[in-house]
């Protein structure tokens, strides 16, 4: 029997990993292979059909903390040369603007915090990934740092009512969100609750809002990463025989 697709995804934070998404993947017959970039990453891609750049609190190019973003770069340039199937998450999606030529800006523009309402370009309708969306979908958000700019090779897939720069597409299959398919409502929890309070926020309020919408944000997380997966099946298919 031909091997089992398989991902790599890297987690830039040991407390921001793949949470539900490691399930679904599973449940969609694919293998994840969690790595901690501060543990070292692989070489190159050699041996995985898709690849996942998860989130944390660092720019993209923020070498003297996070040393491991050299090679998380490498591979995110090896991704799209390859158009390998890629999510980038938050910081994910920043690393992929930022080696593809786009424009990353730290602390800069209006944070988003919690649930916010995700709206699809023409594009995005059409996106095998995100087009599940509808008009659109209520995403967990967490950052304060901005894509100001795209790449020149990058389409526009989705905005919010305060940041463009949502959702793109480079390729057919290199994706860069800035929202968290990953997180539930309850992982608010566990979010700083000080520190939001010294933005403004309560986070019983973040909480109930995202819990309110938590159904309507399950399907459309797991519509996003059902669509992922398939395009991983598809490209192990293509190219190792994968079932």
């Amino acid at each position: 029997m031909s091997a089992q697709p398989r991902v790599l995804c890297v987690v830039n934070s040991a407390g921001s990993g793949p949470r539900r998404m490691t399930p679904w993947l599973e449940d969609a017959g694919v293998e994840v292979v969690v790595v901690l970039g501060e543990e070292g990453l692989p070489a190159d891609l050699a041996g995985f059909d898709g690849l996942v750049l998860l989130g944390g609190g660092l720019m993209p190019n923020d070498f003297e903390r996070a040393p491991w973003l050299h090679d998380e770069r490498r591979l995110t340039l090896e991704a799209i040369a390859l158009d390998l199937p890629t999510l980038g998450i938050c910081l994910g999606a920043q690393v992929i603007a930022d080696v593809a030529g786009g424009e990353v800006r730290a602390q800069y523009g209006p944070k988003e915090r919690g649930s916010t309402d995700i709206y699809l370009s023409d594009a995005g309708r059409g996106d095998p990934v995100l087009g599940g969306f509808g008009d659109g979908a209520p995403m967990i958000e967490n950052h304060e740092d901005m894509i100001t700019r795209l790449p020149e090779s990058a389409v526009l897939l989705a905005s919010s009512g305060a940041v463009e720069n949502q959702a793109f597409v480079i390729g057919a299959h290199v994706r860069g969100v800035q929202f968290h398919p990953e997180v539930d409502a309850a992982a608010l929890e566990r979010w700083d609750d000080a520190a939001l309070r010294g933005e403004g926020y309560d986070i019983a309020e973040l909480r109930a809002a995202a819990e309110a919408v938590d159904d309507v944000n399950e399907r459309a997380s797991r519509g996003v990463v059902d669509a992922f997966a398939a395009e991983v099946r598809e490209r192990a298919l293509a190219t190792r025989g994968g079932r």
